[in-house]
């Protein structure tokens, strides 16, 4: 039986993003890892934004925005993004230029099969997949088992819940150098519900109609809505040439409690995803130079997590979501309607001073947020 230093239980994101940091640092040159995976990772499954200052995969980005625009029902605003730039990375581009790149070192082994079980045992670790048995110094698990999560009620669960389709029209319509972050403007229907749009050029862009709710539609709802969109767009003719659909987890679900000396939950199987507003892809890359740091000090995996008080500002929303889910548009545009957009977004990225922190959360709704702090505190 094959024994490694760290094996690697499924090749997202967070995965790929933590190995790609490990090969690059001296400390794991002599180190065994492996990736196991049923999928090869040869499509384009998702797409994946973010924002940065010119840091990360400029040289795969699909697309980026220097400015963009969030919208309401009752207002809409156009904004700089700077000091950001808002990127669009294909999930395709991002394997084929990671797994080129790992290909390359001599100490990673990736094969394609299906993981069956995995477990901790003493001072090492059991893999088993369909075929063969591994054993490892350590864990690093991407298979994502809502099983724990749907079981309690402590810690609600949100869906961001969506589907996607990239048209081409017959007429210019879209404005190439802007996005739509977030359009609220489409009916909410009691649910919170947004039109998101990433032109590529005046006749192409991605749309996705996206839902903040607890429960999912079906897929025609979400079609109607994005045909609906269009047209209000004035575009009657246009060809659909790719699509996609996609549900993220948005909870404050401690994940990190399923941890162990010697597993550790990654990528959203361990809640590395910004719970309040869906966002993976920053968040990947944060966690997964903390943890190759974290690695070099620490032999005890259940001691890399910590909550600092950004989780608890989106336990209060996502309980706010989950109750009364028609006054999530309010929330984000109380945000949006004024101030530097720049600290909402170092808000979000989790970047921020208390002092700008209490700028961004008094600009919200007030009574939402005491109502959710009295339930979490008293109502449970």
């Amino acid at each position: 039986m094959l024994h490694y230093h760290y094996i690697f239980t499924g090749t997202g994101l967070a995965a790929l993003l933590t190995v790609r940091e490990m090969v690059q640092h001296p400390f794991y040159q002599d180190k065994k890892i492996l990736l196991l995976d049923a999928d090869a990772k040869k499509t384009n499954d998702r797409t994946w934004c973010f924002w940065d200052e010119g840091q990360y995969f400029e040289n795969i980005q699909h697309k980026a925005w220097e400015t963009a625009v969030f919208a309401d029902a009752g207002f809409e605003r156009r904004f700089a993004m700077a000091p950001y730039t808002y990127r669009m990375i294909r999930g395709l581009d991002f394997y084929a230029a990671v797994f080129e790149e790992l290909h390359q070192n001599p100490n990673l082994t990736f094969i394609q099969e299906k993981v069956v079980d995995f477990q901790e045992l003493g001072n090492h670790c059991l893999v088993k997949t369909e075929n063969q048995s591994f054993t490892c110094n350590f864990i690093f698990n991407s298979i994502f088992n809502p099983e724990p999560l749907i079981a309690q009620k402590k810690f609600p669960l949100v869906h961001q819940h969506f589907v996607g389709w990239m048209v081409k029209t017959e007429t210019p319509v879209f404005t190439p150098d802007c996005a739509t972050f977030m359009d609220f403007s489409v009916p909410q229907k009691g649910n919170t519900r947004f039109m998101y749009v990433l032109p590529v050029s005046e006749n192409e862009a991605l749309l996705e109609f996206t839902l903040f709710s607890a429960n999912l539609l079906q897929r025609e709802e979400y079609e109607w809505e994005i045909k609906a969109y269009l047209e209000r767009l004035g575009v009657t003719a246009y060809t659909i040439t790719e699509t996609e659909q996609g549900n993220i987890p948005m909870t404050c679900y401690p994940f990190w409690k399923h941890n162990s000396e010697r597993i550790l939950h990654i990528g959203s199987a361990g809640g590395w995803t910004k719970a309040s507003t869906g966002y993976t892809f920053k968040n990947a890359l944060k966690k997964s130079k903390a943890l190759v740091d974290f690695l070099l000090q620490n032999n005890d995996l259940r001691k890399f997590h910590n909550i600092n008080r950004f989780w608890f500002y989106d336990l209060l929303l996502i309980d706010i979501l989950y109750r009364k889910n028609e006054v999530g548009s309010s929330i984000f545009a109380s945000m949006f309607r004024r101030g530097k957009v720049a600290t909402i977004f170092k808000f979000l990225d989790e970047e921020t001073t208390i002092s700008e922190d209490l700028n961004i959360i008094l600009r919200c709704p007030k009574t939402l947020f005491i109502k959710a702090l009295w339930h979490r505190f008293f109502g449970y």
